[in-house]
């Protein structure tokens, strides 16, 4: 039997973290994703279009056309990676969800350390 990869944070943070963000167009987020692999903050970054947001902001119910994107990190770049992101973001309270990943195909998860240049 095959035994399976696992990653057990022993309450500090995982070493994989996923990042959950929206944008308000494909080429925004494409743009930020680029930028966030391209300067080794993010190993990955999938952009999901055609989803629907429903939020209130300022008082006002809001129904937009968003643009999810799911970022791969390391724990050790996270904060300058939120950083980054922060800034490239044009919405002034951009989302920013950080998830544990405490379970994953091990050589997945190696590779995201490699392509942040973190070990994990």
């Amino acid at each position: 039997m095959k035994r399976r990869a696992r990653i057990v944070s022993e309450g500090k943070p995982a070493p994989v973290m996923a990042v959950v963000s929206t944008a308000p167009d494909a080429a925004v987020a494409e743009h930020i994703g680029r930028v966030l692999v391209e300067e080794r903050l993010a190993a990955c970054a999938n952009i999901l279009e055609g989803v629907t947001s429903i939020y209130t902001w300022k008082g006002s119910l809001q129904h937009e056309r968003e643009v999810l994107m799911v970022l791969k990190t390391t724990s050790a770049a996270l904060r300058e990676m939120k950083e980054r992101l922060v800034e490239l973001h044009p919405y002034e309270v951009p989302e920013v969800l950080v998830v544990d990943v405490h379970d994953g195909h091990q050589p997945y998860l190696d590779w995201i350390g490699s392509a942040v240049g973190q070990d994990v």
